[in-house]
């Protein structure tokens, strides 16, 4: 979500973040949503009764992408009862119609998983993928990721932004210090002296404060706090801020938050700091098929791909935007 820059000098670039290539939602979380979506089955599959006739699902990228919950979505079809494996790793950038993962069983186990599976997969790699643009556009500086996601889905959303290169900002109210203007409504005490109390009371940590204003800024820098979070200032009103410390000797860490985006990140950059803005999921193809005469299964024909949205015979294409 910020990610900001001393104000002596440019900030270096920072290490790439380690990518997690490993399955981060455990499978009571993975069976959680195998439930919430198909608690039975898919009763249109059961009705038709084609449940036991076997089928291979094949998942691609529908345009270029940073990938993320690859494992989890092959952790997911295989918890359904499919055989599932990877075609490539979270934290790759794909080229369009670049393959992604692959999985056969049974036409109930796979109809049953494979609309989760595309979600899991469109939500995370989506967030990598914005990650990932604005971490271009911001370089040299890192940038750091809210922690504001929907409940239940911080584990994936932490993964889709190391998978992007950025890092996080906070993962939670447990771990930083990060004093509002809110919890400053309950005191009734000069700046310096929250500061001192905070920094006596946790010395390993650094004192972070949201400010609205430059002068609010020089007030609470003036007081000791080694960050401030510039909320919604424009790169011209971060510039000024910058500008008005360095001219009290002043030289905190500024994080700039709010309205950023690859549009305007190097302009930010250039003032002291960036925050990430969501974007829509990465688009995916998947073709859900039955297997061609000698592939083994149930006798069938096999179909060229049908026209997207179409549906010939027991062969699918979707196109998912």
């Amino acid at each position: 979500m910020v990610a900001a820059a001393p104000l002596s000098h440019p900030h270096s670039p920072s290490a790439t973040p380690a990518v997690d290539t490993h399955c981060v939602l455990g499978d009571a979380d993975l069976t959680r949503l195998l439930g919430d979506d198909a608690p039975h089955g898919d009763l249109t599959t059961a009705a038709l009764g084609i449940g036991q006739k076997p089928g291979r699902l094949s998942c691609r990228a529908r345009q270029p992408m940073t990938l993320c919950g690859v494992e989890e979505a092959v952790r997911l079809l295989t918890l359904a009862g499919c055989a599932a494996r990877p075609l490539a790793a979270s934290g790759e950038a794909l080229a369009a119609d670049a393959p992604i993962l692959e999985a056969q069983g049974s036409a109930a186990a796979l109809h049953r998983a494979w609309k989760s599976a595309q979600v899991l997969l469109e939500w995370s790699s989506g967030l990598a993928s914005a990650a990932a643009e604005l971490v271009a556009a911001a370089a040299p500086l890192p940038v750091a990721c809210t922690r504001k996601t929907p409940p239940g889905s911080k584990a994936l959303a932490v993964k889709a932004m190391r998978c992007g290169g950025a890092v996080m900002h906070r993962l939670g109210l447990s771990e930083s210090l990060l004093l509002f203007a809110e919890h400053r409504r309950f005191l009734a005490e000069p700046p310096a002296a929250t500061v001192a109390r905070l920094h006596d009371a946790l010395p390993e940590h650094k004192l972070a404060v949201e400010v609205h204003s430059a002068e609010e800024a020089l007030v609470w820098a003036r007081a000791g706090a080694e960050i401030l979070q510039l909320e919604k200032f424009s790169p011209a009103a971060v510039t000024a801020c910058r500008d008005l410390l360095a001219s009290h000797e002043l030289r905190p860490i500024l994080a700039a938050a709010g309205g950023i985006h690859p549009g305007n990140a190097a302009a930010y950059a250039a003032s002291g700091g960036l925050r990430r803005q969501r974007r829509p999921p990465a688009g995916l193809l998947l073709a859900l098929q039955r297997p061609a005469p000698g592939c083994g299964g149930e006798p069938g024909s096999s179909l060229s791909p049908s026209p997207l949205g179409a549906v010939s015979s027991w062969q699918h294409r979707y196109v998912v935007n």
